[in-house]
């Protein structure tokens, strides 16, 4: 039976997370867009300038009778560097944080408890500095930011940036891939 949930994450460039999660079986929907920061319904330019305060972000509608949330959160977070604070490698400035938004304490929960583990087994080279944060509004992306790899895989930020992530999630996550991506 479909039981639809949201997950809302940060992890640098909007079109690397997008274009990871919507590989992934159970995955419904992913959106681009804005989270986090002051500004109601930011333009690209506003949040670019970092004025906003605002990260580029995406919403993941999933269904958890697939996918489970903690299974999303470990693809997250070995898909991107959350020890590097403010920055995704040449993507800097507070857009680009790494950011968990929360919509229950279950998420709270998960997250939290997901970080601890990964620090403790020393996953990554650094402590993580991922934000965990209540989910408080998320606003979508121009229309040309959505599915932006796939109609723009050579492009070459696509290739040097999203591409080698895109191998590391087919090589990590193989068994949690779509069957048309698998």
């Amino acid at each position: 039976m479909e039981k639809l949930e949201t997950a809302t994450f940060a992890g640098g460039c909007f079109w690397c997370t997008e274009a990871i999660f919507k590989r992934l079986k159970g995955v419904e929907t992913v959106v681009s867009g804005y989270s986090g920061g002051t500004k109601e319904n930011p333009s690209y330019d506003e949040v670019s300038s970092g004025e906003t305060g605002a990260q580029e972000a995406i919403q993941i509608t999933f269904d958890s009778s697939v996918v489970s949330y903690t299974k999303l959160l470990e693809i997250f977070f070995k898909t991107h560097d959350p020890t590097s604070y403010d920055r995704q490698g040449a993507d800097i400035g507070s857009q680009y944080r790494s950011v968990v938004f929360y919509h229950n304490n279950n998420q709270k929960k998960d997250v939290e408890t997901m970080i601890k583990k990964l620090d403790e087994a020393k996953v990554f080279a650094g402590k993580i500095v991922t934000d965990v944060l209540p989910f408080e509004h998320f606003y979508e992306a121009e229309k040309y930011h959505q599915n932006f790899y796939d109609r723009n895989k050579d492009y070459g930020y696509c290739q040097v940036v999203i591409n080698p992530k895109l191998d590391k999630l087919y090589k990590e996550f193989h068994s949690e891939l779509k069957d048309d991506v698998a």
